[in-house]
């Protein structure tokens, strides 16, 4: 299943994917007759319904339900927006590919995650502005991959990780890399400007990913790629990434894990970057310098 946030006439509520056509979940809930399944993806994620809901809408068929239930829309036609805006945590993961930390001339960290957290005033959607603060003269975008926490958990092992979640998405990542050489301390500070996380308009069930630790993940500058890599060749895996700050912290329904990037890339006025995942929308902003 793929859920999509969409924004419509100042509001915000959630739809399924299916190909290149989108069912609201508020036109299910009027077809099934009653307000089975809440109706924004923050919502559904909290009151742990993604499962049930791929459930009854494999159960159904989707090519009926398309064909029975008014309110299909195109993808195409859709402004889709964050997934939500307000998740508890945000955990961003550093250097988690060897040949990024090289772009840093940085030791790659190898007992633990290099892990750091984010304000959600970051966020931002697809087709959204990132803008570079008057403090920096070098910041960089990283396209990642993103898991999404679908059960409250803590102390879970890596076998269990699977199990909490309630999907994944993409992510760009924006660092003021100047700030944060001046002293690492300021790692903070340099992650955390308004407009430094761009999260993908899609949440995309595990069982539409036939292995995650298969997936490429490429950071995209103004149309040619700039860095690629395939998650198996992260230094810490996806399912240890959960696990492993379960045990810091109880992990929340909507938190988010952006578990590094394959390569970042300056950005400058006028550029577009994206996130490009094998089987995933691709995301992509613009950037405005606001020195310009």
């Amino acid at each position: 299943m793929r859920l999509i946030n969409i924004l419509e006439n100042g509001q915000e509520h959630a739809g399924v994917v299916f190909g290149d056509k989108v069912l609201t979940i508020s036109s299910i809930n009027k077809y099934i007759g009653e307000e089975t399944w809440s109706n924004t993806v923050f919502e559904l994620i909290l009151d742990g319904e993604i499962e049930a809901l791929n459930n009854w809408l494999q159960e159904n068929r989707y090519e009926y339900l398309l064909e029975h239930v008014d309110g299909v829309k195109e993808l195409s036609e859709i402004k889709a927006g964050p997934l939500y805006r307000r998740p508890r945590k945000i955990w961003g993961i550093g250097l988690n590919y060897v040949d990024h930390a090289s772009d840093l001339s940085e030791k790659v960290p190898s007992t633990e995650p290099a892990s750091f957290m984010k304000p959600d005033t970051t966020i931002i959607g697809p087709h959204d502005t990132i803008e570079i603060p008057l403090q920096s003269e070098r910041t960089t975008g990283e396209a990642e991959l993103g898991i999404i926490i679908g059960k409250e958990c803590k102390n879970v092992s890596e076998e269990e990780a699977p199990r909490v979640i309630a999907g994944f998405t993409t992510i760009i990542d924006m660092t003021a890399e100047d700030i944060l050489q001046k002293n690492p301390r300021y790692l903070t500070r340099s992650k955390s400007f308004d407009t430094f996380f761009s999260i993908g308009s899609q949440l995309v069930t595990p069982d539409e990913v036939n292995d995650v630790h298969h997936l490429n993940v490429s950071t995209i500058i103004n149309g040619e790629l700039h860095r690629k890599n395939v998650v198996s060749n992260m230094t810490f895996l996806p399912w240890e990434l959960v696990s492993f700050h379960s045990k810091v912290m109880t992990l929340l329904p909507g938190d988010i894990i952006s578990t590094g990037t394959p390569g970042a890339v300056v950005i400058r006025d006028g550029d577009v970057i994206e996130c490009h995942i094998d089987g995933f929308e691709p995301l992509r902003n613009t950037v405005k310098d606001l020195k310009v």
